[in-house]
């Protein structure tokens, strides 16, 4: 038999998430070899993303299986309530599995997705909000312009070709295209080839024009997003759901397709808002000068194994360590 009366029978309210949840997934399996700096990358990611986004929200982090170094303290991170929603997943269940969870379940009606390696700059979150509540149908908004593969975002210059302003040319300045490729570890005599034979698409709307009357000024866009930080309303994300990939990588560009392939608009802001740290702090402490290449010249080990066929074997061999105790 019941004793008492349960006390939560006689609260008036209940608390309300935020409009916008952020929602960032994480993994760093141990704080060595190439996660050594794993630990410190989160940090200063969500610190930046705290520091002005421009509109409120709510953090959700979704642990993908860390080692228990990083799950204490994302605990401790949760009690001192700079996250409001905190899932400890026991095992890795890839991007995919662990986005079916993300995008289903946060509360927020936008859903503002980021990989655990980013780095914020004032605005970032309004200004993507923005370009998602101004253009129609938008699948998502990635807050920093880059080179997209153009087969998947066809639908997105099909629909500005009739309702917008759409320009081709390389919009995008070198600088910035190369400060984003160099953090994937790409090298710059390629990117510079790359770079001129490709091209960007900038669409702009005018100021109270017939597509978004309530724009209050020029809105101007690229095409383009990316599955590894976008803005999207939850609602629309959830028509994509779920995601059925078997590998924990490489598979991600499903997202992207599957937007394209049913007409959804896929953009980006028009200057760099995020960027990429990979698996270092180097970037914020200041190694690399913004859009300019390292002062210091590598040492000789370090060019050495750089050399494109000993890089490759020597990341072979880690992959396959790495599989033996991971996989």
């Amino acid at each position: 038999m019941r004793k008492g009366q349960n006390p939560a029978k006689f609260a008036k309210t209940v608390a309300k998430p935020e409009r916008i949840t952020v929602a960032v997934l994480n993994y760093i399996p141990f704080v060595s070899g190439f996660y050594a700096e794993g630990l410190d990358v989160l940090k200063v990611s969500l610190e930046s993303m705290r520091q002005d986004p421009g509109l409120p929200f709510d953090l959700l982090v979704f642990d993908n299986g860390s080692c228990p170094e990083v799950r204490d303290w994302l605990i401790a991170e949760k009690e001192a309530g700079r996250i409001q929603y905190l899932l400890l997943s026991e095992k890795n269940l890839g991007k995919g599995g662990a986005w079916n969870i993300i995008l289903a379940g946060a509360p927020g009606e936008i859903i503002a997705y980021s990989d655990s390696d980013i780095l914020y700059y004032p605005g970032w979150l309004s200004r993507s909000v923005e370009l998602l509540e101004t253009f129609p149908k938008v699948g998502m908004v990635t807050a920093r312009p880059f080179r997209t593969n153009p087969d998947y975002h066809t639908a997105t210059r099909e629909w500005a070709q009739t309702n917008a302003t759409l320009e081709e040319g390389q919009f995008i300045p070198w600088e910035t295209f190369w400060e984003f490729n160099r953090s994937l570890g790409q090298d710059e005599v390629e990117n510079r080839k790359v770079y001129s034979e490709t091209q960007d698409w900038k669409i702009t709307l005018p100021v109270g024009g017939r597509v978004a009357p309530q724009a209050r000024i020029e809105t101007t866009a690229y095409a383009g997003a990316s599955h590894w930080q976008f803005v999207s309303y939850k609602s629309t994300l959830a028509q994509f759901l779920p995601f059925d990939m078997d590998k924990p990588m490489g598979q991600v560009k499903q997202l992207d397709q599957r937007m394209n392939a049913s007409g959804y608009l896929r953009l980006m802001v028009s200057d760099p808002l995020v960027m990429n740290l990979s698996n270092t702090t180097d970037y914020v402490k200041g190694v690399y000068a913004k859009g300019q290449p390292a002062v210091q010249r590598p040492g000789l080990v370090k060019r050495l194994v750089q050399f494109a066929p000993i890089k490759k074997a020597l990341l072979a061999i880690y992959d396959q360590i790495f599989k033996w105790y991971y996989s």
